[in-house]
């Protein structure tokens, strides 16, 4: 069997992994968060729901951050970090559930885009007509070749989409605090007065929570840092930027419209709240800026669910065709495996009822495992360093990865346990390439301890298709 091709690793500097961080986490939800958040609440719900999810996420970035630095041997994080902590298969998992959820999320982007263009060209419809599904595709791969082209002149291109859609988010920021009534604000500090602060903050709370996937897009793309350091500076930096745009978009648009008014608003609610402002106009701005947050997105989460995949096969966790990469530094092969999934998954869409939905939650499911795994990992890496080392600082580590591995638990349970299941079906079957990739370096598939997770995953699949056939689960 040929070697895999490789070429010399292209080198970013600290903002372009902070846009890689920016681009994957402010998408489409953006542009949604006045009118989901008015449904629920009112400017005091919203802060606790921010403050509670921003801590929880902070202190998963800090796990980020010190994992860079206390294991510099370890390059694309989520998948690394779970195979290092907690062997090859459940690397493994990490990685194929990673990169799973970003070809998912990817083939939403295209319907978004879709069916946002469909409000003035109706043969596009929500995305799913055969016209709209023709159109993404020739989108889908017109990206293909540009990534293709190299991995400085991806990273390029998202750097200016990066800025170029967090521009119009800003803008919007400060038009709405200009135009602030005082006394509109004041009506809307609360919400339901019949609903509990409580039950109002979770409702919340789940959004706030799937707002932040994304978060590891620096430490996916590690092995282009020129430091070690860079890598943790761009995932805070990176979290800090998109955290104070989502506040500042939230509690400004209660300061323009009555909190019924704003939860009555069609999605995206940012238009209505802006064309309040400025005018009709303010839509079309919005409906531009949001197709440009959203490729924006799709860019960078088909750099980084490659990136995981080539790295998974040069450790031997698949199979080789995935760690080639061509002249100009691409992992060809992941991204072709990716492109075709998207490709794939858009056809389906034209036969999908309630399907896409159901992916969406899917989507969410598969990515907080590799959060929970890096988490636990971090924990482990802090517990040995405080054992080695005494002082302040060791204790304040392992509290972090404690604290952020119990909230990482908690966003699993949130995202609902149908869902995990659902997850199964992917995984399991998945784990042929791993099987596959492992015979080929005539090494055991499983050891012990994995022969029992592998059952345990199995399991969970069988019990989904059982949900799936009596109705428990629909898709």
């Amino acid at each position: 069997m040929a070697a895999p091709t490789t070429a010399p690793v292209t080198k970013v500097s600290t903002l372009t992994l902070s846009t890689f961080v920016v681009g994957s986490m402010i998408g489409a939800g953006v542009f949604s968060l006045p009118g989901t958040f008015a449904a629920e609440t009112g400017v005091a719900g919203s802060l606790i729901a921010w403050t509670l999810a921003g801590t929880g996420m902070f202190l998963l970035a800090l796990v980020f951050q010190r994992l860079a630095l206390r294991r510099p041997d370890l390059d694309a994080g989520v998948y690394s970090y779970a195979r290092a902590g907690f062997g090859r298969y459940l690397g493994f998992l990490s990685a194929f559930g990673y990169w799973a959820s970003a070809c998912a999320g990817n083939v939403f982007y295209w319907v978004f885009i879709m069916s946002t263009v469909g409000a003035i060209a109706p043969t596009l419809g929500e995305g799913d007509t055969p016209l709209a599904v023709a159109v993404s595709s020739m989108g889908l791969w017109v990206f293909f070749l540009l990534v293709r082209r190299g991995t400085r002149e991806a990273a390029a291109v998202n750097r200016i989409v990066s800025v170029a859609k967090v521009l119009p988010i800003v803008v919007f920021i400060f038009l709405c605090v200009f135009a602030l009534d005082p006394a509109v604000f004041a009506d809307n500090l609360t919400g339901d007065a019949t609903i509990p602060l409580f039950d109002q903050v979770r409702g919340t709370l789940l959004v706030t929570v799937f707002a932040f996937i994304g978060i590891e897009g620096a430490s996916a793309y590690s092995r282009h840092a020129r430091g070690r350091r860079d890598i943790g500076r761009a995932t805070v930096l990176g979290y800090l930027s998109v955290l104070a745009i989502f506040v500042s978009v939230t509690i400004v648009s209660f300061g323009i419209l009555p909190r019924e008014e704003i939860a009555a608003l069609p999605q995206p609610s940012i238009a209505g709240v802006l064309a309040e402002v400025v005018g009709p106009w303010g839509a079309v701005f919005v409906g531009v800026s949001l197709i440009i947050a959203v490729l924006g997105a799709y860019l960078s989460w088909t750099l980084m669910a490659a990136e995981v995949l080539l790295v998974a096969a040069r450790d031997g966790d698949l199979p080789a065709v995935f760690a080639r990469t061509n002249a100009k530094d691409v992992p060809v092969g992941a991204l072709t495996m990716s492109t075709v999934l998207v490709q794939v998954l858009m056809v389906v869409v034209l036969f999908a009822n309630n399907a896409f939905d159901v992916a969406l939650n899917l989507t969410s499911a598969l990515a907080l495992i590799p959060y929970f795994l890096t988490a636990g990992f971090g924990l482990r890496v802090a517990f040995r360093d405080a054992r080695a080392a005494s002082g302040r600082r060791a204790i304040g580590a392992v509290i972090v990865a404690a604290l952020a591995t119990l909230y990482t638990a908690f966003l699993l349970y949130a995202a609902g346990g149908e869902y995990v299941l659902l997850a199964m079906l992917i995984l399991v079957p998945g784990t042929a390439l791993f099987a596959l990739a492992r015979r080929a370096a005539a090494a055991r598939v499983f050891t012990a301890g994995e022969w029992v997770i592998f059952a345990a995953a199995l399991a969970g699949a069988i019990a989904a298709v059982v949900m799936l056939s009596n109705g428990t689960i629909t898709v």
